[in-house]
C-alpha cells in the first residue's frame, strides 16, 4: 500500500511543479530525465495518474490533490486496478460502472458541464454529453497504411503480437502505447494520423471529379509535420505540391518526413501566413489545404492537459488569428479552386462560422462541410469544410 501512496505523493509534486506553458509530455519526460530512482513502471503509474487528474478538467477543483487523483483515476478507469484495490476496494467492484453511477459511489455530483464549461460555444452537431465523457479515456494510436503496404504492415504487427483492428479501408487502430518504431518504418510503410484527420481525406473525392486539370497545384498552406500532405500525395501523387509553416524548424522536421516516405517533388517555404505574404511560385492553386492554427478543442482527450487550463477567451483569439490567415492566403486560390478549410476543434467561432464569413466576405461556394466525430471512436474530433472559388 506504501507504494501506492508514494505513487500517489509523487504525481502531487509533479502537478503541483506543472504550469501548463509546455506540453505535459515533454514536461513530464524532463521530470523523469532527472529522477533517476523511478523505474519504467513506475514511470508508467505516475504518468496515468498525472493524466487522470487533468482529464478532469477544473471539476471539483478544491478537493485535495491526493483526493483529486484517486477520484480522476476511479473515474477513467473501465477495468479493476490495483492501487484502487488497495486504497478505495468499494470503488474498484464498480469500475465498469457507467459515469453517472460512478460519481453516486463516489458521493459527488458532476454533470458534463462541469469538465466542460463551453458547451453553449460546440459545433451544434456535436452531442456534448458523448463528447465530454470522451475526455476519460485515452484514445487510439491510428495508422494509415500506405498504398500497397497493407498485407505486409499487417503481417509485421501480428509477427510482433501486437494488437490491431481495422478501422478504415487504409486505417488500423492500435492501443495507444503500442510499441510500433521497431516493427514498422514510419512514414515509409504507415504514417502516424489519427482517424478523422484521414477522413479529411474524404474530401479530395469532390475536389477530383469537378476538376478538368491533370496535374493539381496544391499548396498545404499550414503544413506542420507533412502528414497530410503525404496523405494528398497518396491520394494522387500526379500534384504539384508547395507546403509551408511559420517556422523552418518545424519544415526541416516535415522534410525528414517525405524523405522516408519517398517524396521528392515539391516547394517548400517559411510563412507567417497572419500577415500578408509575398508572391508564392505556383500560385494561384488549384487547391489550398488550410489546416488552421486553432483551440485543439477536439484533441483534449489526447492532450487533457490543455482541457485543464484553457481559457475561454482563446476561442476568440484563435479565430480572429484563422481569420487573418484565410485572408492572406485567398488571394493565392486560382478561380474554380478549392479552399479545404481544417481545424481540430470543437467550437462553432472556429467552425461553422468561420464558413459562413468565407461565404460571406469571400463569395466562396460551400460544397461539403462536416463534423468528424472521433469520439465515436476513440480519436480525435475535427472539422473540414471544402469550398471553392467561383468562375
Amino acid at each position: 500500500m506504501s507504494r501506492f501512496h508514494s505513487y500517489i505523493n509523487s504525481a502531487k509534486e509533479i502537478l503541483l511543479n506543472y504550469t501548463g506553458e509546455e506540453p505535459f509530455g515533454s514536461f513530464i519526460k524532463k521530470f523523469f530525465a532527472a529522477n533517476k530512482k523511478y523505474g519504467s513502471k513506475d514511470r508508467k503509474q505516475i504518468s496515468n495518474l498525472c493524466y487522470c487528474y487533468f482529464r478532469l478538467g477544473q471539476a471539483v477543483a478544491t478537493m485535495p490533490v491526493e483526493e483529486r487523483i484517486l477520484l480522476a483515476l476511479f473515474l477513467c478507469s473501465d477495468k479493476q486496478d490495483a492501487m484502487l484495490e488497495a486504497l478505495k476496494p468499494e470503488w474498484n467492484e464498480k469500475v465498469d460502472f457507467n459515469f453517472e453511477d460512478k460519481c453516486k459511489t463516489a458521493g459527488i455530483s458532476l454533470q458534463p458541464a462541469d469538465l466542460f464549461p463551453w458547451i453553449a460555444e460546440l459545433s451544434e452537431e456535436i452531442d456534448p454529453k458523448y463528447f465530454v465523457s470522451s475526455f476519460l479515456v485515452q484514445p487510439d494510436l491510428f495508422l494509415r497504411v500506405r498504398p500497397g503496404k497493407f498485407a505486409a504492415v499487417q503481417d509485421k504487427l501480428q509477427k510482433a503480437n501486437i494488437v490491431f483492428h481495422k478501422q478504415g479501408d487504409n486505417c488500423l487502430a492500435l492501443p495507444n502505447a503500442s510499441k510500433i518504431d521497431e516493427v514498422l518504418e514510419l512514414n515509409k510503410d504507415v504514417v502516424v494520423q489519427d482517424y478523422s484527420s484521414q477522413r479529411v481525406g474524404e474530401f479530395l473525392n469532390n475536389i477530383e471529379s469537378q476538376t478538368s486539370n491533370p496535374t493539381l497545384s496544391v499548396w498545404d498552406c499550414c503544413a506542420a509535420s507533412g502528414g497530410k500532405s503525404i496523405m494528398l500525395y497518396d491520394h494522387n501523387n500526379n500534384i504539384d505540391l508547395t507546403v509551408s509553416d511559420i517556422r523552418e524548424s518545424i519544415l526541416a522536421n516535415l522534410r525528414k518526413r517525405f524523405n522516408e516516405a519517398g517524396i521528392k517533388n515539391y516547394k517548400s517555404l517559411v510563412a507567417d501566413l497572419s500577415r500578408p505574404i509575398s508572391p508564392i511560385l505556383n500560385s494561384p492553386f488549384d487547391l489550398i489545404v488550410a489546416d488552421v492554427p486553432c483551440s485543439g478543442s477536439g484533441t483534449w482527450s489526447r492532450t487533457p492537459e490543455q482541457l485543464f487550463y484553457f481559457n475561454e477567451e482563446k476561442i476568440n483569439e484563435y479565430a480572429a488569428l484563422q481569420q487573418r490567415i484565410v485572408a492572406n492566403v485567398l488571394p493565392h486560390l486560382k478561380k474554380g479552386g478549392y479552399f479545404l478549410y481544417i481545424t481540430c476543434s470543437v467550437f462553432k467561432k472556429e467552425n461553422e462560422e468561420m464558413v459562413s464569413s468565407l461565404q460571406g466576405n469571400f463569395q466562396l461556394e460551400l460544397t461539403r462541410m462536416k463534423i468528424l466525430k472521433g469520439y465515436e471512436k476513440k480519436a480525435d474530433t475535427m472539422f473540414a469544410a471544402l469550398l471553392r472559388n467561383p468562375l
